[in-house]
């Protein structure tokens, strides 16, 4: 498959900015991606996709957003056996629990997950994670 999805939820922007970075990234590694929001796109578009990227910055008590992506990764969860995921987010404070726990639910429902704490920067997303999320994109683009 020659697409990569790369959908994400944002409040802010910045997970928006790291979505475009890790399609800079799978561009590089010569895919096609495709940057939706989650408000976009069903889950069920997900299903025969062996290789996407999620994104989602942490809220409130360092958790998804509840009301739209939440929905979004539990339905994702139900297909994700078999799967390679890219997960990555940024947080306004916190240790990056949301990204564990997200990382620990995806491979719970036996998904091969890419990024995680590895893609994940406080606030907007710096040269340097600007630069983790391209590698995510080149990774996910040789799977």
């Amino acid at each position: 498959m020659n697409e990569i999805i790369v959908a994400y939820w944002t409040g802010t922007g910045n997970t928006q900015t790291m979505a475009e970075y890790v399609a800079e990234g799978i561009r590089e590694g010569g895919k096609t991606p495709k940057v939706v929001s989650v408000e976009e796109i069903s889950a069920d578009e997900l299903k025969d996709a062996p290789v996407f990227a999620l994104g989602c910055p942490s809220m409130g008590v360092e958790t998804l957003e509840e009301s739209v992506m939440e929905p979004f990764v539990e339905e994702v969860t139900g297909f994700a056996a078999g799967k390679k995921i890219g997960l990555f987010g940024s947080y306004g404070w916190g240790d990056g629990e949301w990204m564990r726990n997200w990382t620990d639910q995806m491979q719970e429902a036996g998904a091969e997950v890419y990024g995680g704490e590895d893609a994940i920067c406080q606030e907007a997303p710096d040269e340097d994670a600007q630069d983790d999320l391209k590698e995510l994109g080149k990774e996910l683009a040789s799977l």
